[in-house]
């Protein structure tokens, strides 16, 4: 009879490459696979409640909470925004008086059923703003739409006075790209 020894860390060595190559294997002939872990839609349900309520492509939205939060309903930003839409206290004021939203205060932002219809109702605003143009309603939405306003009549930043050539907010114009990006991966993924 004629044995075979294997030391036990060669043995967790190989059995680790073994391991690697699969997943490249795997990965490699299913991207969308890893396309989803790299990209994944949280709160699929009330995404697309509201985006549908709102008239808006919910992988639009999954975008902006991608980018705002990373999906994370208890995300707060150094200005206050909060939640997964990363709502203002100033935007969840005012969407909570047109909304009718009873015993309205901040921490109900954390809320992600109440957090993404105001982020949904606030993007639809926008989209009324802005004539449908997703760069001013990104822009917007990150840098406020009084500021968007400002620089679609400064030469410096828009020839016509309808789209943006240049941001002049290094976040917003960063913002805009990520978003956009997320964007269109989620539309190739999951659609």
């Amino acid at each position: 009879m004629f044995l075979i020894y294997i030391d036990l860390r060669e043995y967790r060595k190989l059995l680790f490459i073994i391991v690697i190559v699969m997943t490249v294997g795997v990965a490699l002939t299913n991207t969308n696979w890893l396309l989803k872990i790299l990209y994944p839609i949280h709160y699929w349900d009330l995404i697309e409640k509201y985006a549908k309520e709102y008239e808006l492509d919910p992988y639009l939205v999954a975008a902006i909470i991608r980018t705002e939060s990373k999906f994370d309903e208890k995300a707060k930003s150094n200005k206050n925004a909060r939640g997964l839409m990363q709502i203002s206290e100033v935007t969840g004021q005012w969407a909570s008086e047109e909304l009718r939203i009873d015993d309205y205060h901040e921490e109900i932002l954390y809320i992600p059923d109440i957090n993404i219809k105001i982020g949904c109702w606030y993007l639809y605003k926008l989209k009324e703003e802005f004539n449908g143009n997703l760069q001013l309603i990104l822009a917007a939405y990150n840098g406020g739409s009084g500021n968007v306003n400002k620089w679609l009549k400064d030469p410096k930043y828009s020839d016509e006075g309808e789209f943006l050539r240049d941001i002049p907010f290094p976040e917003t114009k960063a913002y805009v790209k990520k978003v956009m990006k997320s964007y269109k991966v989620y539309r190739i993924i999951y659609r």
